[in-house]
């Protein structure tokens, strides 16, 4: 990881969004998950308007995401999904930089503790580094390995 390089995060909500930010939110999802992944599914999914938005940013560029939900908007407890950056900066680490900063959105914005994400089981490892655990068994989710984790 290249320590001289920084991400600056912003959090919003959906309606505080403008239009060149959500439409470069929606592209960066669409160029990971569908594209470079090969998955074709529905990210326009209707749960944007409830959910933060983190947006992460380098040299004014938008190339981080993820969307942060209050218990009960999309699981049980407070959530994490979406989580992205761009193929150009996953040397530097800012996956690590997006998920402090939506932990620490659900921490003091949201005021709750306990999160549950839904990921795709490569990452494990990552997760775990936040202190996330498992539960239950891998499952497929649009024909992709995923596990349930929780950060307690």
């Amino acid at each position: 990881m290249d320590t001289n390089k920084e991400m600056r995060c912003v959090v919003k909500r959906f309606d505080e969004l403008t239009v060149y930010e959500l439409y470069d939110m929606l592209r960066l999802r669409s160029e990971v998950f569908v594209v470079e992944q090969n998955c074709v599914y529905q990210d326009v999914d209707n749960k944007d308007q409830k959910a933060l938005h983190i947006l992460g940013y380098y040299n004014d560029e938008l190339c981080g995401y993820t969307r942060v939900f209050d218990e009960g908007d999309y699981f049980e407890h407070a959530s994490i999904g979406r989580v992205v950056t761009s193929e150009g900066v996953r040397k530097y680490g800012f996956g690590h930089t997006l998920l402090k900063e939506s932990i620490d959105a659900i921490s003091n914005l949201l005021g709750r503790d306990i999160i549950k994400i839904s990921a795709q089981k490569y990452l494990k490892k990552f997760y775990e580094k936040y202190d996330f655990v498992q539960i239950g068994d891998e499952y497929l989710e649009d024909d992709i390995p995923h596990i349930a984790m929780v950060r307690r």
